[in-house]
């Protein structure tokens, strides 16, 4: 029989908010693999753990991850730990994850710490809906092409951002979207835990003069809805305008009046009422 992959969520700062279920875990398997083994070898001193220790991170999971699933099959278990947090967030542990699955090797997530959520339930926004969308571009083209595909998403957006970026970033969602509220939240869990609860606009003019410090957290409100229909509104041609270029295209009675009804969402009666004004 195969082992079982363990995704083990680890501290995010405070090393109290390791589960027992972890703990427990992570002494008896036959090996862990970790992001950064420096980084998780302080983890197991400070709790006595002397599982074998093996490195799994974004340059080498191609090659270690045919090991670890050759060992997996062997009938080892074996626990995938992040440098914080749920491993298969932000970093290599989804690719490990599909192998299993294809491999059929049963894989068993234990709950515990995430930044992202942390963040999220703390910010005072909307908590209901929200999208995870973890790291932007370091290239800011791409940085601001992917701003683009969520600017009208109405769910709460939440990132993560290192400090040396975040002024950047905070510009470049400014002008691809506006102003907004933004909560920005680092350190947390650890001793200087600090959530900014501000707008994009002040939360720029605050850090160009107060270096970014530590790993952030940013939830920003999504686009209104009632911001987004108005929007759209303006920018959806009349009935009278889309009569007129479909006339102009060689279509007519019914199939024109039909179209247009079912573009712009309107009865085909007032549209067929128009179509005879425009008419005469």
């Amino acid at each position: 029989m195969s082992g079982t992959l363990y995704l083990c969520a680890t501290p995010i700062g405070n090393l109290g908010d390791i589960t027992l279920r972890t703990l427990e875990t992570l002494k008896n398997v036959d090996l862990i693999a970790a992001e950064d083994t420096r980084r998780t070898l302080t983890l197991l001193n400070h709790f006595e753990i002397h599982a074998p220790l093996t490195s799994y991170y974004e340059h080498n999971k191609a090659q270690k991850g045919k090991v670890l699933i050759e060992q997996l099959l062997e009938g080892k278990n074996i626990a995938l730990v992040s440098d914080a947090g749920m491993p298969g967030i932000s970093d290599p542990g989804q690719m490990l994850v599909e192998s299993c699955v294809k491999h059929n090797i049963r894989v068993e997530a234990l709950p515990g710490a995430s930044a992202c959520l942390t963040a999220l339930i703390a910010s005072g926004l909307d908590t209901s809906r929200f999208a995870f969308e973890g790291f932007l571009s370091m290239n800011r083209t791409g940085r601001a092409e992917r701003l683009q595909e969520v600017k009208n998403e109405p769910r709460t957006l939440i990132f993560y951002e290192a400090p040396h970026k975040l002024i950047a970033t905070l510009k470049d969602m400014l002008d691809v979207w506006g102003n907004r509220r933004i909560v920005l939240a680092r350190e947390l869990t650890k001793k200087y835990e600090e959530y900014r609860r501000t707008t994009l606009q002040d939360a720029l003019e605050y850090y160009e003069t107060n270096p970014p410090k530590g790993e952030f957290v940013l939830i920003i409100e999504g686009k209104n809805p009632d911001e987004l229909a108005n929007e759209q509104r303006l920018q959806m041609p009349s009935p009278e305008e889309l009569l007129n270029r479909y006339a102009g295209e060689g279509m007519r009675g019914r199939e024109l009046v039909k179209k247009v009804a079912e573009e712009l969402n309107l009865p085909k009666r007032e549209v067929y009422d128009l179509h005879l004004k425009l008419k005469k």
